[in-house]
């Protein structure tokens, strides 16, 4: 992978923004619809609740809000989605590029072949990880009074991922010089499983999803938090890795 450090974050800055918008648009066409209709859930079950205490409000503390009373509506919302997609595919491109630089002294892999694995490596252990343990909810779902818990128990998984991602490489290093290349693939793999495995046993399991929210909308919903985290590395990593490519033969050319 050519490129000073500075010419690498440029790289990855300019692949986090474009994957941001990218994942900014999928989660507008995918997932606002699901929201909307999980808010609407929400306010029913308030309206519902101001009805059994005779038409009076019962507001709780760090209760949502997302209608007239929200400090920013929804169609504000809506447009700040592009926003924060954008702000964080350009935190995210940043961590990439930094950590590329990093590992690019510690293999002999093609700068494509390199962004394409360090992406996925990534989405594994800060998206997989945490979401098959405590997946999205949406705004209907959860407790207020949890939230910090939830938080930290989320951040915890984040740390799983990566760990697990550095005793994969660990034992991958370690099966370089085998011959059996089924060994060298499946080794690193059980490694992840295995270490994944053991911190699921761990942590708790967080369920708060009343039986009576739609079993459908909730699938549907993380669906589609699934598909815009996938979108997001995917588009970063491709972004990434064309960079890449064009720049070393730019570099060989010239």
């Amino acid at each position: 992978m050519s490129g000073s450090f500075v010419q690498l974050l440029l790289r990855g800055l300019l692949a986090g923004l474009l994957a941001g918008l990218l994942a900014g648009a999928v989660a507008f066409v995918v997932g606002e619809p699901h929201i909307d209709s999980a808010i609407a859930i929400e306010e029913a079950a308030g309206e519902a609740a101001d009805h059994d205490h005779g038409g009076t409000a019962v507001v709780e503390e760090g209760a949502h809000s997302h209608g007239d009373d929200a400090e920013v509506s929804r169609a504000g919302q809506k447009a700040g989605l592009f926003l924060a997609t954008s702000l964080a595919g350009l935190a995210l491109g940043a961590l990439y590029a930094s950590v590329l630089h990093f590992a690019r002294r510690h293999t002999d892999l093609p700068g494509w072949k390199l962004a394409l694995t360090g992406a996925g490596a990534a989405w594994l252990a800060i998206e997989a990880v945490p979401f098959f343990k405590y997946p999205a909810n949406p705004p209907a779902v959860g407790d207020p009074d949890t939230i910090d818990e939830r938080t930290l128990w989320w951040l915890a998984a984040v740390v799983l991922g990566l760990v697990a991602i550095a005793v994969a490489v660990a034992v991958a290093k370690a099966l370089s010089n085998q011959d059996l290349h089924t060994v060298r693939i499946v080794g690193p793999l059980i490694a992840f499983l295995v270490v994944v495995g053991l911190g699921y046993l761990v942590m708790p399991t967080i369920d708060e999803v009343s039986d009576d929210f739609p079993a459908s909308l909730l699938w549907q919903f993380r669906v589609a938090s699934f598909t815009v985290q996938v979108t997001l590395w995917a588009a970063l990593g491709l972004i990434f890795a064309f960079l890449s490519e064009r720049a070393a033969r730019v570099r060989a050319v010239a």
